[in-house]
């Protein structure tokens, strides 16, 4: 959908959330086009919305108190059977404004936060957080306490981006526009964000990004936690290391074997 034809308020919400439009698409050469003006829409609804109550119920009485105060246009997002997604009881919650594909299953606590776009058959585990505007293919898994990170700001600025089959470990960070490549493998306890060295230990070369273009790990690449020595005379002498990404080999059938689900968990 063109700039000239913008949707706006409740429209543009129940677009996102039946995946019609997108902050980010593919844009066919291998890259990602990022819509700004859906940012921007966005960031008009929290501008123009009123605090309200809002729960569990839709009618409250007596003294009007409510269990949760937020922006009243951007409210919990509810599912019917037709949706098909799978969302277990146990405190979750997905906002309005979000896509979540036929298949994806949510298991508690978790949270999808506006804008964002997750592909069909993917599962969110516990105590993981799809933030705003993060773009998630089909057939990942974002493992537990996994954070993909929310970029709404600048408008401009490209979404955090997991694509197809890739898998998240536990306790991953993926911040500020970090791109994951299809069927990607990130171990647990990763932390990436746009200026995050990774050194490829296959390709013998470093991985970086800037924060206008943030760093990407190539398809099927399996990344794990590393350090690597602080610079300067004083940090040599007390032995500091900052954290990195190490690059550790292509995806093979052991890393399949390693990271495969049960497929009755996804049913």
């Amino acid at each position: 959908m063109g700039e000239g034809a913008k949707l706006r308020g409740e429209a543009l919400l129940d677009a996102l959330e039946r995946g019609e439009v997108r902050v980010a698409t593919p844009d066919g050469d291998g890259g990602w086009t990022v819509h700004a003006w859906i940012k921007r829409a966005i960031l008009e609804l929290f501008r123009e919305s009123d605090i309200a109550g809002m729960g569990l119920e839709t009618e409250w009485s007596g003294s009007g108190a409510a269990p949760f105060r937020d922006k009243s246009t951007l409210g919990v997002r509810r599912f019917s059977e037709a949706d098909g997604v799978r969302l277990v009881p146990g405190g979750s919650a997905v906002r309005r404004g979000a896509h979540l594909g036929r298949g994806v299953v949510c298991m508690p606590p978790m949270y999808v936060n506006v804008g964002a776009f997750v592909g069909e058959g993917t599962m969110i585990d516990s105590h993981a957080l799809i933030g705003s505007c993060a773009q998630v293919g089909s057939g990942v898994h974002v493992s537990a306490a996994a954070q993909i990170g929310g970029v709404l700001e600048p408008p401009t600025a490209r979404p955090v981006i997991v694509e197809d089959g890739a898998f998240v470990g536990g306790n991953v960070g993926l911040y500020e526009g970090v791109r994951v490549g299809r069927e990607a493998v990130i171990a647990a306890g990763v932390v990436l964000s746009a200026t995050t060295p990774v050194f490829d230990l296959v390709e013998e070369r470093t991985l970086r990004g800037t924060r206008e273009r943030p760093l990407t790990i190539p398809p099927r690449s399996v990344v794990v936690p590393g350090t690597r020595p602080s610079r300067g005379e004083w940090a040599e002498r007390e032995g500091l290391q900052q954290a990195c990404g190490l690059l550790v080999k292509r995806r093979d059938a052991g890393t399949d074997a390693a990271t495969a689900l049960e497929g009755a968990l996804r049913c």
